[in-house]
């Protein structure tokens, strides 16, 4: 009974002091965006690593004003604290992994592209290994003829956790530097070629 008590607790009040945070430590960096200046206003996958996600919805709102995207998070414990966070900057989810329940999960992904939203994914997630490139972001961009644009986030100054992610969290008074690519079309590539490209793509920036 403690123990429902306690998950209730943080789960109404995690999430609102965790987008406080977020915004707090957004604002207290400089911002600098080495990214294309449009994207096209078709939906698109953006994808980071599972341990750069914390910044993500800055970049989307640099990209699209009004948020009409959803983002891919696992459903446990930790991805409804996930979930609950977000939407405090005006983004869905969608509930699973492409590591578990794949199938179902990308049928989902698939329809939510072609109803018009944006989609948000880490390809290493929800449990990594780290920086290694799954094949339903593949799957998901050719079934759905989705663009990708990968996204890097590189804080001068940052705490790194001691996770399977080494999850970063940009410490105040430095610059969060965000990477983009421009839009990049994997449909017609091979799986492994698709995946090499895409983890290339988001190590550019690594050091």
């Amino acid at each position: 009974m403690r123990k429902k008590i306690l998950r209730y607790l943080a789960l109404l009040l995690l999430p609102f002091i965790g987008s406080l945070l977020i915004r707090a430590l957004y604002n207290l960096n400089k911002k600098q965006f080495h990214t294309p200046e449009n994207l096209s206003q078709e939906p698109i996958i953006f994808a980071c690593w599972h341990g750069e996600l914390l910044m993500l919805p800055y970049l989307y709102s640099h990209y699209r004003k009004t948020p009409h995207a959803k983002v891919l998070i696992s459903n446990h414990f930790d991805g409804e604290l996930i979930s609950r966070t977000i939407k405090y900057f005006g983004l869905g989810t969608l509930a699973g992994s492409t590591t578990r329940n794949a199938a179902r999960v990308l049928i989902q992904s698939i329809k939510t592209l072609k109803e018009g939203y944006d989609i948000g994914i880490t390809p290493d997630g929800p449990k990594g290994p780290r920086h290694e490139v799954s094949d339903g972001i593949i799957v998901m961009a050719q079934k759905a003829k989705a663009k990708i644009v990968l996204v890097e986030i590189k804080p001068t100054k940052k705490w790194q956790l001691n996770s399977w992610d080494k999850f970063v969290i940009p410490k105040p008074f430095g610059i969060i530097n965000y990477y983009a690519t421009s839009e990049i079309d994997v449909s017609g590539m091979e799986l492994e070629a698709a995946r090499d490209l895409i983890q290339q793509g988001l190590l550019q920036h690594e050091k």
